[in-house]
């Protein structure tokens, strides 16, 4: 979605007002700094309509982000927010403010990666976010190594569902995500698979349709499910599958070690990656043929820093090892 120029006008005013103001001085340090961290705080409480919440998600006091937005309505003569009691709701001027301020926001990172880029130090700070799934079976040893080569980068993972990181980097917040991929992402995102899971139908070892070496589709729905929540992008894969199939769902989640509770429970049969499977389970036998891609999201006019390329080029030499593992252990 492109930018509104009369709303853009509102951003670039801010430095002509800005200018004026220390014409033949020096800037105030860390200018560009100060107006990012106040307009991140700014997208963070209309997101979660709430201050304290925002706080958190920023690692900051609930006092520091209230001083952040009064700058900022300090600095724009408007206001806002309109606080009524515990409700936080925006005004006129800040709905017009908050395409304009992710787009400033992904400029002014732009502006540092491009110069941090040309020394091709691997330093500062990466904030990315991960699946909790992908975070427990897949990205563990890649971090480990990151953390290990370099020690001297802050690393700020937020842990949150494939699509809610999506939409972060879609909105420039957030640089990477590690997640599900979609299959119909945004026109801003671009999308680099690093693993391919192969999604198994799975129930109890009790289940009626353990014992059974070959079921087919119309077996499967007579029996009620555990599944992915129906906006995930892995229940939409078993959906496109399905077609017009109706399923009988029991109880759905995000979480897939959730579902794997649920269904050991004997709550409902499910379909779970390669990675989850025990001799607890039984695969059922019916070949869906599911598959989803986890990899790298990132905003396609988003120049990547050093440290997003070299956490990258780190999942990808994780790949490359561990397929040998798996040709030496087949052989």
């Amino acid at each position: 979605m492109g930018v509104n120029i009369e709303n853009m006008a509102i951003i670039e005013q801010i430095f002509v007002d800005f200018a004026k103001k220390i014409e033949g001085s020096v800037w105030p340090a860390n200018f560009l700094g100060v107006m990012q961290k106040s307009l991140k705080a700014f997208i963070e409480v209309a997101r979660q309509k709430s201050f304290s919440l925002a706080a958190d998600n920023l690692y900051i006091s609930q006092s520091a982000t209230s001083k952040r937005i009064s700058g900022l309505e300090l600095e724009l003569g408007a206001k806002l927010f309109d606080r009524i009691g515990k409700k936080v709701e925006l005004t006129e001027a800040g709905r017009n403010l908050m395409q304009p301020a992710q787009a400033l926001i992904r400029n002014i990172e732009n502006m540092k990666q491009v110069v941090a880029a040309l020394s091709k130090t691997v330093s500062g700070s990466l904030i990315m976010a991960t699946s909790h799934h992908i975070g427990l079976h897949r990205l563990s040893p890649v971090l480990g190594k990151f953390s290990k080569t370099y020690p001297e980068v802050k690393l700020d993972i937020r842990f949150m569902d494939s699509e809610d990181a999506c939409t972060l980097v879609e909105q420039g917040e957030i640089e990477l995500a590690i997640v599900t991929l979609p299959e119909n992402p945004g026109k801003v995102l671009k999308l680099k698979t690093l693993w391919i899971d192969n999604l198994q139908p799975v129930a109890d070892l009790q289940h009626p349709l353990a014992a059974a070496n070959k079921i087919n589709l119309s077996d499967l729905l007579q029996y009620p499910a555990v599944l992915p929540a129906r906006e995930t992008f892995t229940r939409k894969i078993l959906e496109k599958v399905l077609g017009k199939s109706k399923l009988k769902i029991n109880m759905a989640t995000n979480y897939l070690e959730t579902l794997k509770m649920l269904t050991l429970a004997g709550l409902g049969w499910s379909i779970l990656p390669d990675t989850m499977l025990d001799d607890k389970l039984k695969v059922l036998g019916i070949n869906l043929n599911l598959k989803r891609k986890l990899g790298a999201v990132i905003h396609k006019d988003k120049t990547l820093s050093n440290t997003a390329k070299a956490m990258l080029d780190l999942a990808g030499k994780n790949i490359l090892n561990s397929s040998i593992v798996l040709i030496l252990i087949r052989t």
